[in-house]
């Protein structure tokens, strides 16, 4: 995949942004534990950036994914990680499947504001006890007249505390796990919807995290996205791009991780010389470059594989398994060779050491990628019949 300048000149549109209106603000946000979605989403939204790859005719530009991944790689300029997953949760998350296959009617009512920073999505599918194991959700959606009653809860949620609308994958029948799914539009503010508690994490402070509990919540039918049955599937979709997006925002963090640490290593004095001039330390931090370049090249074939129209199913999972074991590695090397310095919690390095450790965990874990690619090489058991 190549840039042009029309890519280049979305990346600087952005970066500006990040440097003016993000970045200054990313401290007070993090100590605050949220960050004014609404605010940021709709300087996102009169800028265009929410609706990248979205229809035009519900404000979106058209374009196709590679563009959604060079906006994906430039928030990996914010100072923290919760910012850009939360951009990303409203961009590449809770909106791919509306846009696909919602109904005209419900695009308007709620793609349109959320393209134009108007409104603020989530997406709910994790509950307490099925996270990366979609198929085993609990949450139901039961036909009462013309409406859908839904009753359970989900956990995880990011956004969740500020959203207008959720993304809900519920069971709309007693069939087989993998065919009894629907996702639906609700609004957030609809009666019988409580927040269990704020979530409080390692990392990601700045960016809200619910329990969300559903009670005889009532939505109208129509708020189906799509087929009924079919909300599986189109989650596994969603999931493609989800998947693609965490991949390509590691790579600028990684990146900066790196740079930071090259400057440090190059100032820092020890026993009579610069820690860079070190063999081990700049032998390393070499290798770590290598390996964010090999990332960098595999999201960006898997990228145009997909806007080709191929299934990428098994490359971005090894994308975002690479990813999510980088984010781990690298601000772990990193934070060693600050020393004491990156122990620190106003450090940038410490803090992609706490945030990075979602991306093997969130949007599917290492495991459930492993096995993922597994059945993609004909090697998992259960696609050998036992």
């Amino acid at each position: 995949m190549h840039y042009t300048h029309d890519h280049q000149e979305l990346q600087r549109t952005l970066k500006r942004l990040i440097d003016t209106e993000i970045n200054p603000h990313v401290d007070a946000w993090e100590e605050a534990e949220i960050f004014p979605a609404h605010e940021v989403f709709k300087k996102l939204g009169d800028l265009g950036l929410l609706g990248l790859c979205k229809p035009t005719e519900y404000g979106g530009q058209g374009l196709d994914y590679s563009f959604s991944l060079a906006m994906a790689e430039t928030l990996g300029h914010i100072h923290c990680g919760g910012v850009p997953m939360a951009i990303g949760v409203q961009t590449d998350m809770s909106t791919p499947a509306l846009a696909r296959f919602g109904s005209d009617a419900l695009k308007r009512e709620f793609l349109a504001p959320a393209i134009a920073g108007d409104m603020v999505a989530c997406v709910g599918v994790s509950e307490a006890s099925a996270g990366s194991d979609v198929a085993s959700i609990k949450t139901t959606a039961r036909k009462d007249g013309g409406d859908y009653v839904i009753n359970g809860s989900k956990m995880w949620i990011t956004n969740s505390l500020q959203a207008d609308w959720m993304c809900l994958l519920a069971n709309t029948s007693d069939g087989q796990p993998h065919k009894n799914k629907t996702l639906i539009v609700v609004p957030m503010k609809t009666k019988g919807i409580s927040v269990g508690k704020k979530i409080r994490k390692i990392g990601m402070d700045s960016s809200d995290t619910g329990l969300i509990h559903f009670d005889e919540v009532r939505v109208p039918q129509h708020h189906a996205i799509g087929q009924e049955g079919m909300g599986f599937t189109y989650q596994m979709m969603q999931f493609q791009e989800e998947r693609l997006w965490a991949a390509a925002n590691s790579i600028q963090a990684l990146t900066n991780c790196i740079d930071w640490t090259v400057d440090w290593a190059r100032e820092r004095q020890m026993f009579g010389g610069r820690l860079l001039e070190n063999q081990w330390v700049y032998f390393k931090l070499t290798e770590l470059k290598t390996e964010v370049e090999a990332l960098r090249a595999l999201t960006y074939r898997a990228c145009d594989l997909y806007v080709s129209g191929q299934d990428v199913t098994g490359l971005a999972s090894m994308a975002k398994l690479k990813a999510g074991r980088l984010m781990r590695e690298v601000p772990d090397t990193c934070l060693q060779f600050w020393g004491g310095m990156g122990y620190t919690k106003e450090n940038l390095v410490a803090r992609m050491f706490r945030d990075g450790r979602l991306a093997s965990i969130g949007g599917g874990a290492d495991e459930v990628m492993m096995g993922i690619i597994a059945k993609t090489m004909g090697i998992h058991p259960a696609k050998q019949g036992r």
